[in-house]
């Protein structure tokens, strides 16, 4: 079974930065689509961005391209999200998750991912 776990939340100040890290564990990480999402406080979760398994193709919000990275290293099974320019509205508990369908396109939504991890919660003062 796929597991995945996210680290590197934290309390950053606007305009600062931080790097997220997603674990993946229990399949052959190159075959998946690594999406990251977002849930501020009280609201629905909210799609970040995604890479796809080779690494060479990624998507962003329009909310955060520019200012986010995502990248993975898939000798070391893991998926990143540097985030750059953070703002208060980039608060809430991040999630990364793993598509497993072969040859999708853009997957934005979250019902298009099979496994996910616990969240990493990251706070943003202004």
């Amino acid at each position: 079974q796929v597991q995945l776990v996210e680290s590197g939340g934290g309390f950053v100040q606007a305009g600062g930065s931080l790097k997220l890290s997603c674990v993946f564990s229990g399949g052959e990480f190159s075959d998946y689509a690594m999406g990251w999402f977002r849930q501020p406080s009280g609201k629905g979760r909210e799609f970040v961005g995604v890479i796809k398994g080779d690494g060479g193709t990624t998507y962003y919000a329009d909310s955060v391209k520019g200012r986010f990275t995502i990248s993975r290293d898939n000798a070391k099974n893991t998926v990143y999200l540097q985030m750059t320019s953070l703002k208060p509205e980039d608060a809430g508990v991040y999630f990364c998750a793993a598509d497993r369908t072969p040859g999708r396109g853009v997957a934005a939504v979250a019902i298009m991912y099979d496994f996910w991890g616990q969240g990493t919660l990251v706070t943003v003062s202004s």
